[in-house]
């Protein structure tokens, strides 16, 4: 799928619980919801038929209910969420936004060595280009 669906968080939070546990009914995401998420099955069903309409998911009938399934992959949906979240409120710099990140963050030694792995693998990948 060339063009990835524009999904607002409510229906992201119905698409987790479909990345992790589908095909899944919409009776069956209910107990996978965020305790926050005070939702009542009339709702699930709205952005479920939302998430139908954009594309983002698709349905299979089973006996009485529709299973539902993922058409568009976590990660790039992720990787979509988040070039537009750094072209949106950091005009596109990366640097400014990782850095505003690492200020705010509490991160463990373990996370600290994990983001300088990271960034090396980066530099060798750039200087082999």
């Amino acid at each position: 799928m060339n063009q990835l669906p524009k999904i607002s968080e409510s229906e992201w939070e119905i698409m987790k619980v479909i990345w992790k546990h589908h095909p899944i009914s919409a009776e069956q995401i209910m107990p996978h919801l965020s305790d926050q998420m005070e939702w009542s099955e009339p709702t699930v069903r709205t952005f479920l038929n939302r998430l139908l309409k954009k594309n983002a998911i698709g349905y299979e009938k089973s006996r009485r209910s529709y299973l539902y399934y993922p058409l568009v992959s976590e990660s790039d949906c992720v990787k979509a969420e988040s070039r537009s979240f750094l072209q949106r409120v950091f005009n596109g710099a990366a640097d400014l936004m990782v850095s505003n990140f690492i200020k705010e963050a509490q991160l463990s030694d373990k996370e600290i060595e994990q983001l300088k792995k990271i960034l090396e693998e980066k530099q060798g990948k750039e200087k082999q280009s």
